[in-house]
Order: structure tokens, then sequence, then C-alpha cells
């Protein structure tokens, strides 16, 4: 078994944090993605959409999108349970989970693929959808600092794989520099207390060691 990733990108990010906090361990492969090494054959052969992480196991199976992976590990060790337990309890986690990919990670990565200029010569670039990805986003943290007045963590009172999405898409968002406002206590609250968590603190980019 072997992990293809990138110590630098979001979503493999969002897999390194969730091993991290069922303390599974497997052999990684670092893809450089500033040198474009997800555009080489021999990874296009695993990933033809040319994107990281890729899980490959040992009889040659490959499973691409982050969430599929983390899908991969809760079924081989589902504790803790990261996708929430019972029917009801996993579909709030689901649903959370989207929501966070949608409002949160969506708005903020195209913020920061439209308008950073690490993207320039990449992609076709849009100033003008970036711009409206920031406005949407403020609308949005808005939103969640309501929604986390009752609660800890984003779907309910225990910590879920909503979390690790979720405060990918914000560390992300420093990048693009986008900050969570101070007044919006509940969710400055919330990433304080998910930033200090040991699997999500040692899997900051500027962190690891080189």
């Amino acid at each position: 078994m072997k992990l293809h990733t990138s110590s630098v990108a979001p979503n493999p990010r969002r897999v390194a944090i969730f091993l991290g906090e069922k303390g599974i361990e497997v052999p990684t492969a670092e893809i450089d993605l500033a040198e474009r090494q997800n555009f080489d054959p021999d990874f296009v052969v695993l990933n033809p959409l040319a994107r990281v992480p890729v899980l490959e196991l040992d009889d040659g199976t490959c499973i691409s999108e982050s969430v599929a992976i983390c899908r991969y590990f809760e079924e081989e060790q589902p504790e803790p349970p990261l996708f929430g337990t019972g029917s009801v309890g996993k579909a709030i986690v689901e649903m959370w989970n989207r929501r966070m990919e949608f409002e949160v990670v969506g708005n903020i990565s195209f913020a920061f693929r439209h308008g950073h200029p690490y993207w320039q010569d990449r992609i076709e670039q849009v100033p003008d959808f970036a711009d409206l990805c920031r406005r949407t986003i403020e609308e949005r943290m808005t939103w969640l600092d309501d929604e986390l007045k009752d609660r800890e963590y984003i779907a309910g009172d225990a910590y879920s794989i909503a979390d690790i999405t979720a405060i990918c898409g914000f560390d992300l968002g420093r990048v693009a520099k986008i900050r969570i406002p101070e007044d919006l206590s509940n969710l400055s609250r919330w990433y304080a207390t998910v930033s200090g968590r040991p699997a999500v603190a040692s899997t900051v980019p500027s962190r690891k060691k080189k």
C-alpha cells in the first residue's frame, strides 16, 4: 500500500489529518505539484485526472478523491468513528461534510485559484469570480458562526470528517488572505480548538520538517 500525496495541498492534507486521528501509518510518495509531477505519465496511470491524493493498494487498485480514501480507512478501522455513528448520525455528518466542501472549501479554493499569482499561467483565471467567492465566503462564515453557537463541532458534539474538511479549507484561506473575523467568536473558538489537535497541527505545511 502506498499513498501518493503532497504535503502542501489541502485535499492530501485532509487524508493526512484523518490518518493521524486514526493512528494509522501508511507509506507515502511525495508528488511535487510545483514541478508538475502529477502530470508525469507514471502518475497519470494511477489517476488520469492528474490529482492527488491517490491510495494505491497492494493489488493495484487505485483510490483517488480524499473522502473516498478516508472512507476506505474508516471501514478498515472504525474507531474512532469520524463519519458518524448510526443512520441519523452518519447522515448528519455527511450533510455537514458536503456543506463544508461546497460552502467553505469550494469558495476559498476558487478565490485562491482565480486570484493568486501561483495560478497564473497554470489556469485561465477569472478575477471577478475570485471576488465573488471572497464575498460569498464572508457570508458563509457568518452563517457558520451562528450554527456553532450551540455546539462544539461542525456536525454536532463529536469531532468528524466535517471538521477536518473545514479546517483544511480555512487554512488554505490564509494563503489567499482570507481570515476568520475576530468578531465571529463561535467560529474563532471552533478554529482554535480544532487547530490545536495534534493530527491537525502536525500537518500544517509550514510546520512540517523539510
